[in-house]
């Protein structure tokens, strides 16, 4: 056996490393290996519904891109793939490998470590031209994954003026400015240079078209983007306050107009979520959206991360037109029927498909309901941000934070 199969043979032994790899945040999360295999098991049977029964690992011609790779999980198991499936068009493993890396798979870096970490993962090697390499005609240390620092842009802010301690001049300074891109916070986020910025390239851009032909070259079309974008920053609010930020790095990605796209994010944008609104509003309403799977239960999906409401994923196909089928998963298992339905017939994603008939038989009576009068950030008309404080009188006095 030779070197490059054995180590090809070597991804299917147990315990595979990316299991292994232990999750630092709820912020950046990686994908499970079984996982990732799920989704690019929906990719497959959509690719093939579209196509009359054709294997999307055996088109020599299909390109995928993680937009926001981590471990380098997706772009790993894409390689296996299409390993397998490209043995009659391209015999010669060596050959194969390096056509499908160097002219298939692309991913775009969130941090400089999880760069390294998806090369090593997909060329076996933390350079892409290296001598340990599986990949021979790169010229570059990124290869085709891509990572380079990028700094937030602030902007807004409160404008003041203070005395210079070293001139005694007065100066202009700017006070409590959010990054235009991404609403990070200028005193949480403006780090040195040894500190990772989490300013991601990806979202930092007025234009991605342009963006993504600067890196991977103007003629660049993706016809897959898959990935696990990272989900939230903190905003500067009370606690562990965080704002979510999955879903601008959906919007730019769609955008791309790939053929397929399928991302998993947290499940809180069906129906809540702090400033999703008008995103949930534009994602019910397109038609485009062909599969959801969710997983409710805590830890499921990725155990040990705990995602508050559960995570799920979903396949966007860009020629698609109709109804999404939703499948809800517990314990490994789909639960209840899976059922195909438009979305947008209610304000919200009913995340049941037993509780539809239900919802449709209540709305037939064409009642008032709840939803007109509570408001689930302040239940009947009062605030939540209030708290006790003893006054000189003994008593206790509701005072504004």
């Amino acid at each position: 056996m030779s070197i490059m199969q054995a180590s090809f043979t070597l991804r299917g032994h147990n315990p595979d490393v990316l299991t292994c790899i232990a999750n630092l945040s709820n912020d950046e999360v990686f994908t499970p290996p079984e996982f990732a295999n799920q989704m690019l098991d929906t990719l497959a049977a959509a690719w093939a519904d579209a196509n009359d029964g054709a294997d999307i690992w055996a088109d020599r011609n299909v390109t995928f891109l993680d937009p926001f790779t981590k471990s380098g999980v997706f772009l790993r198991e894409i390689v296996r793939r299409l390993t397998d499936g490209l043995i009659l068009k391209i015999p010669d493993l060596a050959e194969r490998v390096d056509h499908i890396l160097t002219k298939q798979v692309f991913g775009i870096g969130i941090t400089r470590l999880t760069a390294l970490l998806a090369r090593r993962s997909v060329y076996c090697s933390k350079f892409a031209n290296g001598p340990h390499s599986i990949a021979k005609s790169f010229t570059t240390d990124d290869g085709n994954i891509w990572f380079e620092r990028t700094e937030h842009t602030w902007g807004g802010g409160k404008r003041e003026f203070r005395v210079d301690p070293l001139t005694s001049e007065e100066i202009a300074v700017y006070t409590n400015r959010k990054c235009i891109y991404c609403g990070a916070g200028e005193d949480d986020y403006a780090r040195g240079d040894n500190l990772e910025t989490h300013a991601y390239a990806f979202i930092h851009t007025d234009d991605i078209k342009a963006r993504i032909a600067e890196l991977f070259g103007e003629n660049m079309q993706f016809d897959v983007i898959i990935g696990n974008p990272p989900y939230q920053l903190s905003d500067g609010g009370y606690g562990t306050s965080a704002a979510p930020i999955y879903q601008m790095f959906v919007e730019k990605a769609l955008g791309l107009d790939p053929r397929f796209a399928v991302f998993v994010t947290p499940s809180r944008w069906f129906a809540g979520g702090k400033g999703l609104d008008e995103y949930r509003k534009k994602m019910l309403a397109d038609h485009r959206m062909r599969d959801i799977v969710d997983y409710p239960k805590l830890y499921e999906a990725f155990p040990g991360v705990k995602i508050r409401g559960g995570v799920s994923y979903f396949l966007w196909d860009r020629d698609y037109d109709g109804p999404c089928t939703i499948q809800t998963m517990w314990d490994g298992q789909p639960v209840g029927e899976k059922a195909s339905r438009y979305l947008d017939a209610y304000d919200v994603l009913v995340r049941r498909n037993e509780a539809v008939p239900i919802l449709d038989k209540v709305r037939a009576f064409r009642e008032p309901t709840l939803d007109e009068r509570v408001s689930s950030r302040k239940p009947f008309g009062l605030a939540t941000n209030y708290r006790g404080k003893t006054s000189d009188a003994g008593m206790r006095q509701a005072v504004r934070l």
